[in-house]
C-alpha cells in the first residue's frame, strides 16, 4: 500500500472509532433514561395499586351501609 491509500485507510478506521465511542455513549445514556423510566412506572403501578385498594376499601364500606 502507498502512503495515500494508508492515510485513507486511518482516516475511516479514525472514523469508526469515534462512531463507535459516540454509540458507546447513546447506548449509556439510553440505558439512563430506561432505567429512570423503570423507576417512574415502578412508583405509578404502586400508587394505583394504593388507589385501587382504597376504592375497594370504599365499596366494601358502601356495600355494608346499604346492607343495615
Amino acid at each position: 500500500m502507498d502512503q495515500p491509500e494508508l492515510q485513507a485507510l486511518a482516516n475511516k478506521l479514525d472514523r469508526l472509532v469515534e462512531r463507535c465511542r459516540k454509540l458507546e455513549q447513546d447506548n449509556a445514556s439510553m440505558r439512563e433514561l430506561q432505567d429512570d423510566w423503570n423507576r417512574e412506572r415502578a412508583q405509578l403501578m404502586q400508587k394505583n395499586d394504593l388507589a385501587k385498594n382504597k376504592i375497594e376499601a370504599m365499596i366494601g364500606r358502601l356495600r355494608a351501609l346499604e346492607q343495615h
